[in-house]
């Protein structure tokens, strides 16, 4: 074994593969320190995904002269002083490893002045030699650009993707930078075209209806939680615009991007049955919190964070979510009128293929009739465009028709004036109930609305939570097995089954040591008669975690789901308007009556502005 030390040119190519991985870390890391520098406004620009070139300029503090060089160098930096401000750090950067490992696999750029200087300064680096180093004459900031990403390492750059993906993951960051910093405008630029820009304004609104369109920005609850250790503020979206996947479970803490398993399940679960199977929320959640109390030093990207007390981040984080999505009336609204070409495309969905634009946000005023305008002031549904975007031409042009810009409401907007809703004990005297269709659907009429209920997703829904109450006031009994089963635990299983085990034994599990790793099962819930125990069993401490615990296991939910929807009555099955009324009664009377157990809507809404524009007595 021959042990040397490796070169500097090595080390710094090794150091470099940690932190840039794509384009994007390029950007990322630029755009960071952008924001630290104090900027109001941030451009990126990009050639072919940011493979050819990426530029990002800003407006901020600018590097005096004497430091360019000492900037470049590796662990470099003006955020930390020492080990200690680890634990207390705010900035979004702090390891210094980020110009030096753009140096060393791109051709580097930078020019920059700080306010005082006459003068700036432009530096050239290419792989990790200096090329240039010269005064300019240069506005005030920062500008970095890097060409040719892994020139000199092919075997790294046959691992990009194409342009057009590399492009989405760069507009995918930038947005999120846009939405964690609304009070910085970002510009970004994809081979001269201008793709997304915000006026950095503070309303947090205003960039989600850019990024995510009108009917996003349409169905948005505002959120303003906080405790002695942990504040909380931005939007829910309602389940109706739920995905397939946790990409716009948007979150940040101290104004950085994170990604959080603790975070993502506590919004998770606190929207619980609210969400359809398999379907995920939208949210944009900005959270804040003593630094001590967080490790962001975990991997080079920064992105990872741990938690001294994740159990209270879970705890905070999955009450807040309940507690705003239960003061909420979500019965889903049906548009008649929309159509495909009308919605916005987020700009990293679609990877700017063959040039296409992103289509800019529209006002949606051209053919308003007064009619429509007195119509909408009536029940309440007042124009979004009124309410939240200054000018969807002009960045930063203040509207004097809307509220979202005064202080108290500069970061998550004036939230809209609540609606009259249609489940609660006062309104129920209003209802009129119209008729049935199809032998499965009630209408009822209510504040010039028409609403639909699914007759089988609603009685469902009335079992479920008469057998979910059973539980949750230890109703449920016991059913003794003679003898009992054994189940054989690993080391880690039998750690998260002794923390949960007072869990187990209020829903009627009955256990004890026997021997080695095995634990001997002499009762379980009789409420599952015809579950397969040891399986069930198997699978519920499967999935428990040592950080969160949501109270009584999801499946033993998913079994009690899975109960109520054979009991329920089924559709194409007539039931008279007498039951349909005692139907209605008994949705008053729960905590979430919007979506059967498995997340299909109870209920659905078609306003008197849709039909008649769908009648033609009003032109939209």
């Amino acid at each position: 074994m021959n042990i040397q030390i490796l070169d500097h040119d090595t080390i710094n190519r090794i150091a470099a593969g940690e932190v840039i991985e794509r384009p994007a870390s390029i950007v990322k890391e630029l755009t960071e320190n952008a924001v630290d520098a104090g900027s109001s406004a941030v451009t990126v620009e990009i050639k072919d995904g940011g493979i050819s070139l990426i530029r990002v300029t800003d407006n901020g503090c600018g590097i005096p002269k004497e430091e360019v060089r000492t900037a470049f160098l590796r662990h470099a930096t003006s955020k930390i002083r020492s080990a200690e401000d680890l634990f207390s750090v705010r900035s979004l950067g702090f390891r210094g490893e980020a110009l030096s490992s753009i140096a060393a696999v791109c051709r580097t750029e930078i020019i920059t002045k700080p306010g005082e200087a006459l003068t700036g300064t432009r530096f050239v680096i290419e792989g990790g030699k200096e090329k240039i180093f010269e005064d300019v004459g240069t506005p005030e900031g920062t500008t970095i650009i890097a060409r040719d990403i892994f020139f000199h390492t092919p075997a790294r750059r046959k691992f990009l993707k194409t342009p057009a993906t590399e492009a989405a993951h760069i507009a995918s960051l930038t947005e999120h930078l846009a939405l964690s910093h609304p009070d910085i405008s970002f510009l970004l630029i994809v081979n001269g075209v201008t793709r997304f820009h915000t006026s950095g304004n503070g309303n947090l609104k205003d960039i989600i209806y850019q990024i995510y369109g009108r009917d996003t920005a349409n169905a948005l609850l505002p959120v303003h939680e906080k405790n002695d250790s942990l504040e909380m503020e931005g939007f829910l979206g309602k389940p109706e615009i739920s995905r397939g996947n946790r990409d716009l479970e948007i979150y940040c803490m101290n104004g950085r991007v994170v990604k959080s398993n603790i975070i993502a399940k506590a919004i998770e679960d606190g929207y619980g049955r609210k969400m359809m199977q398999h379907q995920y929320p939208f949210s944009v959640l900005l959270l804040s919190a003593d630094p001590g109390k967080l490790d962001v030093n975990v991997h080079p990207s920064k992105q990872e964070i741990r938690f001294s007390d994740p159990q209270a981040v879970y705890g905070f984080v999955s009450e807040a979510v309940n507690h705003v999505l239960s003061s909420a009336e979500l019965i889903r609204t049906s548009r008649l009128t929309e159509s495909a070409a009308k919605q916005n495309i987020p700009a990293s969905s679609c990877g700017f293929p063959s040039g296409r634009k992103v289509r800019p946000a529209e006002p949606f005023e051209e053919k308003r009739t007064e009619e429509m305008r007195i119509r909408e002031r009536e029940t309440g549904e007042e124009n979004v465009q009124e309410r939240f975007l200054p000018d969807a031409g002009e960045a930063g042009r203040e509207n004097p028709k809307t509220d979202d810009l005064k202080p108290e409401n500069l970061r998550t907007g004036n939230p809209k004036q609540e609606e009259l809703r249609l489940l609660t004990e006062e309104n129920r005297k209003s209802h009129r109930l119209v008729g049935e269709i199809f032998d499965t659907y009630w209408i009822v009429e209510f504040n010039r609305a028409m609403y639909m209920i699914d007759q089988h997703a609603a009685h469902e829904k009335v079992l479920y939570e008469r057998l979910l109450k059973q539980f949750q006031k230890q109703e449920v009994t016991s059913q003794m097995l003679m003898p009992p089963f054994i189940l054989t635990l690993s080391d880690k299983e039998e750690v998260l089954l002794k923390v949960h085990s007072e869990e187990f034994r209020k829903i009627g599990y009955e256990m004890e040591p026997f021997g080695g790793h095995e634990i001997a099962v002499r009762s379980v819930p009789d409420i599952l008669p015809s579950v397969l125990k040891e399986d069930l069993l198997k699978e519920m401490i499967g999935s428990l975690s040592e950080e969160t615990s949501s109270g009584i296991p999801d499946l033993i939910l998913e079994k009690t789901a899975s109960m109520a929807c054979k009991a329920a009555v089924k559709g194409n099955r007539h039931i008279s308007a007498e039951e349909a009324e005692i139907l209605i009664d008994e949705l008053l009377c729960l905590d979430n009556p919007y979506n059967c157990p498995h997340g299909r809507p109870t209920i659905i809404k078609i306003t008197q502005n849709e039909l008649e524009k769908k009648f033609k007595r009003i032109v939209s």
